[in-house]
């Protein structure tokens, strides 16, 4: 199975939990001795489990700190319990805990602010949009937090699929405040995501209406327009500038868009205006460069990137590992190789190391880049599980299946709570035929983090694919859809799995929908395979040979290709 068949997380990146704004809360909670339930007579009982969960929290056993808290929450009506409980399931990533909990928690304190956040931010999580509403309006009956909360109204709600339901949400809450320019701003944001653009243009007049030269509204209706005309977004942007030529973000706006319509030339004016306004602003800089970067206007990002340096941007090693990037993307290794070795302590330098071997790997071989990376030093559990995924990837890079799988078997016997790594072993046990290991593993995924989305995909396509146990696959995968609604590799999962059940509408409805957001080998393999059993030949044959001419030696097309012409 191709390596890049299911969604994950490229171990070549550092995985950090990113939480709402509003819910800062979250972000430190406090586990001191100072922090205890109120009880007149605790019983043994409650002294036992309290104890084990305190425990259970130094530990970083986050799970059974929130189980046993809450199961005492819930005995003693005890709100702070309450808290402690939503606390330790959010910071150990189990929906199934935190929801409960934080209801719970603003059920006891149906004053507390803090508890409104939390359980808002959890039943919108889990997509139930009636229930959060009351809670969301009593944040914003805060005056201090109500603009910044109304910002961060469609980032809370981006995973929920029904786009109207999330726009007649955002209409009411967003009703008592006429004159609040955000929340006019988040109406335009919602009707932007539910294609309604009268609304939205009604509703982004008004917000810059009540805030004259305000950018963010800019911003919409520019990306709205070029989406339609990218000429007349480019015109907006430029009509935008002449009236505030200090507006930062739209010239950047601008500089992207003339960017993505290969005007690299008017892009380069934009990027100049900008710095020589911030000549000594190091953050300018680093944007501009890692635009230009993206560009592969490779000495125009070099000259701002080292610009950035000179004038003491706080960041260094991120300045580092993008000055490597674009020196490899120059195809100059040992200038590179120079870059990544600068990058010292601290977030990018396991990046840069894995950057450094993938030149090695393929310079001086794949055993030279592993060794190199057996002799990084000083990383952390969780560094060195990313480490051993970076090294099995290379080695099924280069097609030795067996020796990652056994590498990866190491690995998991070392980090046996570790989902990620647990997951691409899964991963490489069905690559190597062991079916079993790869079920019992990504089911020990599953109950390890409930959340992860991948995992449910994984096993729920393996079963449909090998066409076993299809109810369970769809359930499966039906679980990776809502946790994950826009991946388009779960889109296909999910209409192979329709296929293999015998509903072609809904098959080929899905795996249009995953063809149109990324033309993967394998989505076009699944696609013209439907199309082909709906008598569509044409248009089969047609998805195949494009799918084939750019990618002549997937494996899957050319299986498809082949079954298919046997079929004839």
């Amino acid at each position: 199975m191709p390596q890049t068949r299911h969604p994950k997380l490229k171990p070549t990146l550092l995985r950090r939990p990113v939480l709402a704004l509003w819910l800062a809360l979250m972000a430190t909670p406090v586990w001191s001795a100072s922090t205890t339930a109120t009880m007149t007579t605790p019983t043994a009982e409650f002294v036992y489990k309290y104890l084990l969960g305190e425990v259970a929290a130094q530990r970083g056993e986050f799970v059974l700190a929130s189980q046993l808290f809450l199961d005492l929450a819930k005995q003693t009506r005890d709100p702070l319990l309450a808290e402690r409980a939503t606390q330790a399931a959010t910071i150990a990533r189990a929906p199934q805990l935190a929801l409960p909990s934080a209801e719970l928690w603003s059920e006891l304190v149906p004053d507390s602010l803090p508890a409104a956040q939390a359980a808002s931010q959890l039943l919108i999580a889990n997509g139930e949009l009636k229930k959060a509403e009351p809670k969301i309006q009593k944040v914003l009956t805060d005056e201090r937090i109500r603009p910044g909360a109304f910002m961060e109204l469609n980032s809370l709600m981006m995973r929920v699929t029904d786009k109207n339901s999330v726009l007649e949400t955002i209409q009411r809450l967003a009703k008592p405040y006429p004159k609040l320019p955000e929340a006019h701003f988040a109406i335009s944001q919602a009707a932007y995501f539910a294609r309604n653009e009268a609304l939205m243009e009604k509703e982004l007049k008004e917000a810059s209406k009540l805030r004259p030269g305000w950018e963010a509204p800019a911003q919409i209706r520019g990306q709205m327009l070029s989406e339609k005309d990218p000429q007349k977004g480019i015109a907006y942007y430029r009509e935008f500038l002449e009236s505030h030529p200090d507006a930062d973000q739209i010239r950047l706006a601008l500089a992207r868009t003339l960017l993505i319509q290969k005007n690299a030339a008017d892009a380069k004016v934009e990027f100049t205006k900008l710095v020589e306004r911030h000549q000594n602003n190091p953050e300018m800089n680093v944007i501009v460069g890692l635009l230009a970067l993206d560009a592969k206007e490779y000495e125009f990002a070099d000259r701002y990137l080292q610009h950035a340096l000179d004038v003491g941007f706080k960041e260094p090693n991120r300045v580092y590992f993008n000055l490597g990037r674009s020196a490899a993307e120059q195809h100059d290794d040992a200038r590179a190789l120079q870059w990544f070795d600068k990058i010292g302590d601290g977030e990018q330098f396991l990046a840069g190391r894995f950057a450094a071997a993938a030149i090695i790997s393929r310079r001086d071989g794949v055993d030279a880049a592993i060794t190199m990376l057996d002799n990084v030093n000083g990383l952390s559990a969780e560094q060195q599980t990313l480490l051993v995924q970076n090294q099995a990837l290379m080695l099924n890079q280069a097609k030795r299946t067996d020796e990652a799988y056994t590498l990866l078997e190491k690995a998991v016997q070392k980090y046996p709570e570790s989902p990620e790594l647990l997951y691409d072993y899964a991963l490489n046990a069905e690559r190597v035929g062991n079916f079993k290991v790869m079920e019992d593993t990504l089911n020990k995924v599953i109950k390890l983090k409930p959340d992860f989305a991948a995992a449910y995909n994984a096993l729920g396509y393996s079963y449909a694919d090998r066409n076993i146990n299809l109810v369970e696959a769809k359930n499966l995968i039906e679980t990776a859809t809502k946790l994950s609604p826009e991946d388009h590799y779960i889109m296909d999962s999910l209409g192979w799995v329709y296929y293999r059940l015998g509903d072609i509408g809904h098959a080929t409805e899905q795996l249009r929908r995953a063809y149109a957001i990324q033309q993967d080998p394998e989505i076009a393999a699944h696609l013209a395979e439907v199309l082909w059993k709906q008598g569509q030949r044409e248009e089969a044959k047609d998805i195949l040979d494009r799918a084939l001419s750019a990618n002549p030696d997937n494996e899957v097309l050319a299986s498809t290709a082949q079954k298919l012409k046997s079929n004839l």
